[in-house]
């Protein structure tokens, strides 16, 4: 057997020294990674109280709106999420008593909730629904409770499901998703009896596989083009629904 080298008193300090920096950097490292968890926690918790906050606040304004409704007929209520809440129904259906029940940020369980005061309590003749774009993972585990809510509280009201749109830049990432809830929707408009309208296609651009630029401000929310484009597609069923 050979005899076992012994490390000389320089070389253990050199390895005590490496294994040290080893050691410091892992625990730096550890450390920037829960400082980063810890931030990223506080803000996910700003942004959603601040979510609540406007949640709340329109949940009240609806309710202000319903109890000042008196008698009059309203004939659309649209629901849904930002892009709901940013589409100027006065602009772009004049012709037509709208009330807005969108929530920007909202999700189907959001507006599940939230159902008797952003509809039932208004009974209008159509309700306009586009949920979904922030809960694209999960929109379907409660989208058909919405419908049977719809079918128990107001039974007479004409329902409009309207596709998931398609996204660009960042969030075109969603597009394959939105692909399949839309399926799921169609199927759904076609049980209940229910009108569909397909959004994704008229804002879809084949050649990039997106939705085309100019229809939107950041790959998911609408430029007035891309409003434009909403209203004609949704109006000729309106008329259908209404007769006027």
């Amino acid at each position: 057997m050979r005899p076992t080298k012994q490390l000389t008193k320089k070389q253990k300090i050199i390895i005590i020294s490496i294994a040290s920096a080893i050691l410091l950097a892992v625990v730096g490292v550890l450390i920037g990674v829960l400082v980063k968890v810890a931030q990223d926690k506080r803000r996910n918790a700003e942004v959603q109280a601040m979510f609540k906050d406007y949640y709340d606040t329109k949940v009240a304004s609806f309710a202000e709106e319903n109890a000042a409704q008196g008698d009059t007929v309203v004939d659309i209520v649209f629901l849904g999420d930002s892009l709901t809440d940013g589409y100027d129904l006065s602009t772009y259906y004049p012709q037509y008593v709208t009330r807005n029940r969108g929530i920007g940020g909202d999700t189907s369980f959001g507006l599940e909730a939230r159902l008797d005061v952003s509809v039932y309590q208004v009974k209008p003749k159509v309700v306009v629904m586009l949920i979904g774009a922030n809960n694209q993972a999960t929109v379907m585990e409660n989208y058909e409770r919405i419908l049977k809510g719809f079918q128990s509280n107001i039974p007479d009201t004409k329902v409009v499901l309207l596709s998931l749109t398609s996204m660009a830049d960042f969030w075109a990432y969603n597009n394959a998703q939105a692909a399949y809830n839309n399926a799921y929707i169609k199927c759904y408009a076609e049980q209940y009896g229910y009108t569909y309208v397909d959004l994704y296609t008229p804002l879809f651009d084949v050649t990039t596989g997106e939705m085309k630029l100019e229809y939107t401000v950041d790959g998911g929310h609408f430029t007035p083009e891309g409003y434009q484009v909403l209203t004609a597609t949704i109006t000729p069923y309106l008329q259908e629904l209404l007769g006027y």
